[in-house]
């Protein structure tokens, strides 16, 4: 998927001017790559926010300012350590006939068997990174939860995708899996415990009785 962003040019790279850049609703940034300069430029906060929400790994066709359209995907995004505002974008620009790295949303679906007899489901990863065209670059993988049962996980090895994409994440990774009812759990540690008790019990009984 390929979006749309204009950006503008930054006059200067104080701390005041970034300063205010944000209090006027822009946030500054910068985009760099093997073919262009490296340029300061400032994003409308909202639109920026709005790529962050919805399409954060995406290909976009930036306007730039002297440079034209570049092809771009976000690299870094820096925030507040406390608001958790952001406070700075850095934009790469991409070749659109050379591979890129990037990572994508996993998309879980399906009803799973174990969820339906009690287990619970563990999401161990939201997102995987993969290696591809820019145009082949999927907006989301679906990992199909449906089969899945108490006590059985998928792996990245395990999803079934497109030759066109190469997998980086570690093929031994699990992303789902379902655990065993935390009921069940609590009964037998539960039974655990009693039978304990009640040894406990004999135990103390027979000293009795021998005194």
């Amino acid at each position: 998927m390929v979006l749309a962003l204009k950006a503008e040019a930054r006059r200067g790279t104080t701390k005041s001017e970034r300063k205010g850049l944000r209090s006027n609703g822009k946030i500054p940034g910068v985009i760099y790559g093997s073919n262009i300069t490296s340029q300061a430029i400032a994003i409308e906060e909202k639109q920026l926010l709005a790529l962050l929400r919805s399409h954060p790994n995406a290909i976009v066709e930036m306007d730039v300012p002297e440079l034209g359209k570049q092809s771009v995907m976000i690299n870094e995004v820096q925030r507040d350590p406390i608001s958790r505002f952001v406070t700075h974008v850095d934009f790469h620009q991409i070749n659109m006939n050379e591979p890129v790295t990037a990572t994508v949303r996993l998309d879980f679906h399906g009803d799973s068997i174990g969820v339906r007899e009690g287990g619970i489901l563990q999401i161990q990863h939201h997102e995987i990174s993969i290696r591809c065209l820019p145009d082949d670059l999927p907006e989301s993988i679906v990992v199909d939860i449906s089969e899945l049962e108490v006590g059985k996980n998928i792996l990245v090895s395990e999803l079934k995708l497109s030759n066109k994409l190469e997998i980086k994440t570690d093929e031994h990774d699990v992303l789902v899996s379902i655990l065993a009812p935390q009921k069940a759990e609590e009964e037998v540690e539960a039974d655990t415990t009693e039978a304990s008790g009640a040894a406990a019990e004999a135990a103390d009984s027979k000293v009795e009785d021998d005194k």
